[in-house]
């Protein structure tokens, strides 16, 4: 084998395992390392007959898959400012598989006439923990607000 073609050969190699780390990298950095909460809405609906619901929804990502999303909607006059020990208790929202590593999911809480009429005006947030397959955790204390109006 000529010296010429020993070093063409070892030039395209290099430039293949080039690629092909770059190609990695770039495929791992379109998956974060550690669980992440985005496109965060909440909406609260006032409905006939004097009841009330308030739904979040959100979509959650991480490289290991997602274990659960655990929610909690609060007033902010409340003065209520959950910390990530004490989400670990509150309801889960349901999640649905949208790939390997991303769930979309929704957290939906319905209030009778009566509770609905006693709920506090004013802006609400909605707190969320989210926790990987691998049990990390992501913590959003304001992950998405909405007015309450009766």
């Amino acid at each position: 084998m000529s010296k010429r073609l020993v070093i063409s050969s070892l030039a395209a190699v290099a430039a293949v395992a080039a690629g092909t780390v770059v190609f990695v990298s770039s495929a791992d950095a379109a998956v974060p390392d550690k669980p992440e909460i985005s496109k965060a809405t909440v909406h609260y609906t006032a409905e006939a007959g004097g009841g009330a619901s308030l739904t979040f929804t959100a979509s959650v990502t991480d490289n290991s898959g997602i274990k659960n999303l655990r929610v909690l909607a609060w007033p902010a006059s409340s003065g209520l400012a959950p910390t990530a020990a004490e989400m670990r208790d509150v309801e889960e929202a349901t999640c649905r598989t949208t790939s390997a590593t991303v769930s979309k999911c929704t957290y939906t809480v319905k209030s009778s006439a009566r509770e609905a009429a006693s709920l506090p005006e004013g802006v609400w947030h909605v707190s969320a923990l989210l926790t990987a397959k691998d049990h990390n955790t992501s913590f959003a204390p304001q992950a998405a607000s909405v007015t309450v109006k009766h």
